[in-house]
């Protein structure tokens, strides 16, 4: 379990394919406090740390987590959003992100607002999720909240601190986010279905 409060953002060292994996080699300031085995989310994607050295880490993506998220377009140099897996008995300052990331979405614009940036994004209708307004999102690991909510786009205001501290700094019009939807939302919207 995470909390979609960003701790680094990290420079990615290597990427290499093997069968259908992808192996990711991660420079990372946490790395001496991490071991092998622990949970780590990447742009909101919960990854195992399989291999580590004294300044990085590898983590493995299968094909499933390929197909549903970003991560296929990662490339030596690109950054990422890291965050580990929460203590129990400490603040939830974001919300309860699985680090399991539900489908991508593009986004479609992204305007300065005075000390602020809106960002608005745009997901596929058929996987049926949907966010509600001042509901919870997590876009590429971050927890933010929902603005303008509409059938398959939204978008999110970014405070200076979030955009300076996370990826969003990057993110620009065109580029692939992950995103997970609130998982009461999602369970609300299941049961729902069944009524």
């Amino acid at each position: 379990m995470f909390t979609g409060i960003i701790e680094e953002v990290a420079e990615v060292a290597e990427v290499t394919g093997e069968n259908n994996n992808l192996h990711i080699r991660v420079k990372a300031r946490i790395t001496p406090e991490l071991k092998i085995d622990q949970s780590v989310a990447h742009n909101g994607i919960c990854l195992t740390v399989v291999s580590m050295d004294e300044e990085s880490y590898i983590v493995t993506a299968i094909k499933e987590t390929l197909d549903k998220t970003n991560l296929k377009f990662l490339k030596k140099g690109s950054l990422v959003n890291l965050e580990r897996g929460m203590k129990l008995g400490d603040r939830l300052d974001g919300h309860i992100v699985q680090g399991h990331v539900d489908q991508t979405a593009t986004c479609v614009a992204v305007e300065e607002a005075g000390g602020s940036w809106n960002f608005t994004f745009e997901y596929d209708p058929e996987l049926q999720n949907l966010t509600i307004e001042k509901g919870s999102i997590t876009v590429n690991g971050v927890s933010l909240t929902v603005v303008n909510s509409e059938k398959n786009t939204f978008s999110v205001s970014i405070i200076p601190f979030t955009y300076q501290h996370t990826t969003f700094k990057g993110l620009k019009r065109g580029d692939t986010v992950n995103l997970e939807f609130d998982v009461i939302g999602k369970y609300v919207k299941r049961i729902s279905e069944f009524r």
